[in-house]
């Protein structure tokens, strides 16, 4: 059996970009009209200061995208003891959910640094998955969400991956390309042809399921929580969002909350 993203798509394609710079509004204008979904991690105590985004424009400007955690004054994790990094996090949450009216699932790290115990203190935060700054180059899925690991930064050879992943060989199941950065970084650096090419040329693709972080993080957690008859005949999907699979060479869908058979 082989399973599949929503809808039947067979690859994934998902952005993340930190601090929450005035330059998201531009990178948000390049997504928005090529169809790209994004996350943005934000540090909720540097909202309104000279350069960054405001309060009162994160329910319309991120609006198509999901917000999350990056840390409350981007501190970095390891020069803080447990007890700074618990708040560093839970008050950006905290204050992220109020100016959104939403539910923040999900964070990167500042500075990509961690200590093993402030991972494991995610969990307990209400936070599902956490990106790091160790890119992979593959296109693979990932295995620990509160690690997660990036295809790539945007200045590593993205076009020339972007080649590769619209032609990834069929016995890579559900490939996702995994980009990240920060909007600033392409004012800075004078790139932003770069990423305007890179959605001309994947906008539009039949085959690609364009989705935050977090929504990749939800499917894959409901994905993993199938549970299948000792004889592979039957499956069972216990969570709330249909999960799509090929069995005998046709696309099939498990609803949430039942049993088919394979």
């Amino acid at each position: 059996m082989e399973y599949l993203y929503p809808g039947g798509l067979a690859k994934a394609i998902t952005f993340s970009y930190d601090d929450g710079q005035v330059y998201d509004r531009r990178l948000i204008e390049i997504f928005n009209q090529a169809g790209f979904k994004g996350t943005f991690h934000l540090n909720s105590g540097n909202l309104d200061k000279d350069g960054y985004v405001q309060k009162a424009e994160l329910p319309t400007l991120y609006a198509e995208h999901e917000i999350a955690c990056h840390g409350v004054t981007h501190r970095h994790p390891r020069q803080m003891n447990q007890t700074e990094w618990l708040r560093e996090v839970w008050q950006d949450r905290l204050t992220l959910e109020e100016l959104t009216g939403g539910i923040v699932q999900g964070m990167s790290y500042a500075f990509g640094e961690y200590y093993p115990e402030q991972v494991e203190a995610l969990c307990a935060m209400g936070i599902q998955y956490s990106r790091t700054v160790e890119s992979t180059g593959s296109f693979a899925l990932p295995q620990e969400l509160l690690r997660w690991k990036p295809t790539c930064h945007h200045n590593d050879k993205l076009l020339e991956r972007a080649e590769k992943f619209l032609h990834v060989p069929g016995y890579e199941k559900m490939p996702l390309f995994y980009i990240w950065g920060h909007s600033f970084e392409f004012e800075r650096e004078n790139t932003w042809p770069l990423m305007e090419q890179l959605a001309e040329k994947l906008h539009g693709a039949q085959d690609i399921w364009y989705a935050t972080n977090g929504q990749i993080a939800d499917y894959l957690t409901a994905l993993r929580s199938t549970r299948e008859s000792a004889d592979g005949k039957r499956l069972y999907n216990p969570s709330a969002q249909p999960i799509w699979f090929v069995s005998d060479g046709k696309v099939r869908v498990a609803e949430p909350g039942k049993l088919c058979e394979i």
